[in-house]
């Protein structure tokens, strides 16, 4: 599918991963809609790239009601939907079993709730919309969903229980889901980051940081969101791509600790 002419979705777009992908998919000549719940990053990026091909819209990916009335927004405002990139996410670091007691129940759900739950949620609905289009091209293809799990869902750390169980989720979920929407012409893949420089690692000391980029196999750095967001475009553009977790990780493989 040509991204040029047509309509994204993208959560957690207002940073990280999911702004490097707005800005790509933008510059490719989409229409792009941030659903964040960011609203001084995300209106800051629509001014920035123009209202014209980007738009904010507040959304708790884990509301059927926020989700549902955004996208019927987007809908209305730009005809259709034809991509749904899903990056919102959280992280919540505790053992099953520490020093303070067990795991908070309630933050294992929340990070589920969000990572996992938020994730089919946006899925769902968006796929709905897509269904709608009429064939794009000569396979009858309608739309196209990108995930995005983690390779903690291959290799979780300690104190990664309820994260990694949510992006094991993210992968358990794609290749039935593909199956399920291949009636509709709708291709489903989740992108498996390693360790990617976001703004979650700016905080981090020279020795922390150094460390993490000696894990990496090769190259020996921490991923790029510009890398990331150039797969989400391939996995647009190439039609014969459906059902797969791709890794992009540098041939890391995490260690317990």
């Amino acid at each position: 599918m040509d991204i040029a002419g047509r309509v994204a979705i993208v959560t957690g777009g207002a940073s990280g991963l999911g702004r490097a992908t707005v800005e790509h998919f933008v510059s490719a000549g989409a229409k792009v809609a941030i659903f964040d719940l960011n609203e001084a990053a995300g209106h800051a990026m629509v001014v920035e790239l123009g209202a014209d091909r980007c738009a904010f819209y507040a959304v708790d990916v884990a509301s059927e009601e926020s989700v549902a009335t955004a996208i019927d927004e987007v809908v209305a405002s730009w005809g259709a939907l034809h991509i749904a990139c899903n990056y919102a996410g959280i992280a919540i670091g505790s053992k099953t079993l520490g020093k303070q007691g067990p795991h908070l129940l309630g933050d294992f759900k929340k990070v589920l709730d969000i990572n996992l739950v938020g994730t089919f949620n946006v899925c769902r609905l968006a796929a709905e919309q897509m269904a709608k289009n009429s064939p794009i091209n000569d396979d009858g293809g309608r739309g196209v969903i990108i995930n995005t799990a983690s390779v903690a869902a291959y290799e979780g750390q300690i104190g990664q229980v309820a994260y990694s169980a949510s992006k094991g989720g993210v992968v358990g979920m794609t290749l039935p889901m593909a199956r399920e929407l291949a009636a509709y012409g709708i291709r489903v893949n989740t992108i498996v980051p390693g360790l990617i420089h976001t703004p979650l690692f700016e905080g981090l000391g020279e020795e922390v940081y150094r460390s993490l980029e000696a894990t990496v196999v090769y190259p020996q750095r921490l991923g790029k969101t510009a890398e990331i967001a150039k797969l989400a475009a391939y996995l647009v553009d190439n039609d014969y791509m459906n059902g797969e977790c791709v890794r992009m990780d540098g041939a890391i493989r995490m260690q317990p600790r």
